[in-house]
C-alpha cells in the first residue's frame, strides 16, 4: 500500500462524517460509459484529462476497476496516488451481504488506519482510494515472509478493531415455525423484522451480527423451490444448529470470544506493500482489502478460513499448511496480537497461548467449508459470472463432511481412506 495514513477524502460531505452518495448505477453492459459517469461525478476536474480503466479479475463476485488520470508530466507513482478503485457488486449479492454493514466496516477500519479512504457510494457499489502494492497469489500466501506478514496484520485487526453490534428496529411481527427447518423460518417478506430477529438470535448471548448470524441468513436465502432443495436446506439448518451448540460458546480471544474478523482472506484480498527506499531489507508488510464479509467471529475461524485459501479457488488441498507451518503462523500472530494490546507475556504464557490457539484452529478447520459451501449454493442461482459455483459448493461442503467423519470416527469405522485435505492437515512438516 502507498500509505495507511488517513487523508481528508474529497468524497466526504463537508461538515459531516457521512460518506457521499452518488445516485448513479454501474452497468456491466456499458462498463466504460457508466464508470466514466461515476468518476466524473466524483472528480469533475478530470473531465479534460486522459482517463484510463484497468480491470482486475482476482475476485469471483464483484467487478473491480482501477481508474487513473494520466496527466502529462506525472510519474506512475504520482498517478497512482490519485487513482480511484471502483467496485461494483455482483448481481443478487445483497441476498448474501449487508451493504450498509460493509460501509460501516470500511469506515471503522479507516478510523484505525487499516483501510483506504472511502470516497463515495453509488447504487450498486463504492469508490475508494487505490492501494499501491502487489496482489498476492495462492503461491505467495505459502511464502514464509508473506504468511508471517499476514499473521502480523491479521493479529492487528483482531486486537485493535472493536466488534460493534448493528442496531435493529423493534420487532414488528411474529414469525411462523417450519416443520422443514425445525426452528423459526422466514416470513413471506425477507425484510420482515421478525426474520431479522430470528437471524440475530441464532447464537444466544452473542451480539449480532456475527459469523453464526451470517450463516443463518445464508441458509434462509437458499433456494427451496424443489423437494431436494428443501431437504438440503433442512439438512444444513440442522448442521448449523449443531455447530452453534458446539462452537459459539467456546473460550477464545477477544471480548465475548469474538474478534473483528475479515472472513474472506483469500489471496486476492492480500496486498504486499511496497518497501520503503530507505528500508529495502525490512520485513514484508501486507494490507487487506474488501471488507464485505468482515464480521465478529472467533479468531480461530478467521485463521482456519485463511489457511483454506492457501489452495486457491481450485481447492488444492495438498498445498494447505502443515502442522509446523500453522504453528509458525500462530506464533507470529500471538506475538503481534498481544503487542497490539500493549501486553507483555512471559515466554511460558506466550507459548501457552500459542498452543491453545493452535488447537482451536485445528478444531475449526471444517467450518470454513460449511460457510463457503452455503455461500456457493446461493451464488450458483444468482451469479452471472463464469464460475462453476455448484461444483465449488460440493467441494467445500465435502471438506466439512470429511472433517465431521474424522472427528466422530465414522470414516475410520467404515474403513474409508482419509481425504487429501485431512491427510495434509495432519502432516507435521
Amino acid at each position: 500500500m502507498a500509505t495507511t495514513t488517513l487523508r481528508p477524502a474529497n468524497g466526504l460531505t463537508n461538515g459531516s462524517n457521512k460518506i457521499r452518495f452518488i445516485p448513479l448505477t454501474y452497468n456491466q453492459a456499458e462498463s466504460q460509459t457508466s464508470a466514466l459517469r461515476l468518476i466524473l461525478t466524483l472528480r469533475p476536474e478530470w473531465e479534460d484529462g486522459k482517463i484510463e480503466f484497468v480491470r482486475f479479475t482476482d475476485g469471483i463476485t464483484n467487478t473491480l476497476l482501477k481508474v487513473i488520470n494520466k496527466k502529462p508530466g506525472l510519474s506512475e507513482e504520482e498517478i497512482d496516488n490519485e487513482a480511484v478503485l471502483l467496485r461494483a457488486y455482483g448481481q443478487g449479492t445483497d441476498r448474501i451481504i449487508d451493504r450498509e454493514r460493509e460501509t460501516q466496516n470500511h469506515e471503522l477500519l479507516m478510523q484505525h488506519n487499516l483501510a483506504p479512504a472511502l470516497l463515495a457510494r453509488f447504487h450498486n457499489g463504492m469508490l475508494y482510494r487505490f492501494i499501491q502494492g502487489a496482489v498476492t497469489s495462492p503461491a505467495d500466501l505459502r511464502r514464509e515472509d508473506i504468511w508471517r506478514a499476514v499473521a502480523r496484520r491479521l493479529a492487528e485487526w483482531h486486537a485493535v478493531v472493536p466488534c460493534l453490534p448493528t442496531p435493529r428496529q423493534p420487532l414488528a411481527a411474529e414469525i411462523n415455525g417450519s416443520q422443514e427447518l425445525g426452528i423459526p423460518a422466514p416470513t413471506p417478506s425477507r425484510k420482515d423484522p421478525a426474520l431479522q430477529a430470528a437471524i440475530d438470535n441464532v447464537a444466544p448471548g452473542k451480539p449480532a451480527p456475527n459469523v453464526w448470524t451470517v450463516m443463518q441468513k445464508w441458509i434462509y436465502a437458499l433456494p427451496a423451490g424443489t423437494d431436494a432443495e428443501k431437504s438440503r436446506q433442512a439438512s444444513l439448518q440442522k448442521e448449523l444448529t449443531r455447530l452453534v451448540a458446539e462452537f459459539s460458546n467456546r473460550p477464545g480471544l477477544g471480548d465475548n470470544s469474538l474478534v473483528f474478523a475479515h472472513c474472506d482472506l483469500l489471496s486476492g484480498n492480500v496486498i504486499i506493500q511496497p518497501r520503503s527506499a530507505s528500508s529495502p531489507n525490512a520485513p514484508e508488510t501486507v494490507s487487506f482489502i474488501d471488507y464485505e464479509y468482515a464480521t465478529p467471529s472467533p479468531a480461530a475461524f478467521d485463521i482456519s478460513n485463511h489457511f483454506a485459501e492457501w489452495g486457491g479457488f481450485d481447492c488444492e488441498h495438498d498445498l494447505l499448511p502443515t502442522q509446523s507451518q500453522r504453528l509458525g503462523f500462530i506464533r507470529e500472530y500471538i506475538r503481534s496480537y498481544f503487542a497490539h494490546l500493549g501486553q507483555s507475556l512471559s515466554k511460558a504464557d506466550e507459548e501457552a497461548e500459542v498452543q491453545r490457539l493452535f488447537v482451536e484452529v485445528d478444531i475449526y478447520r471444517g467450518i470454513p467449508g460449511f460457510y463457503w459451501g452455503i455461500w456457493a449454493l446461493i451464488q450458483a442461482t444468482i451469479s452471472q459470472i463464469d464460475f462453476d459455483y455448484a461444483s465449488y459448493a460440493e467441494i467445500r461442503l465435502g471438506e466439512y463432511w470429511a472433517w465431521r467423519s474424522e472427528e466422530d470416527g465414522s470414516r475410520k469405522a467404515a474403513g474409508e481412506e482419509m481425504t487429501v485435505r485431512e491427510k495434509r492437515w495432519a502432516q507435521e512438516a
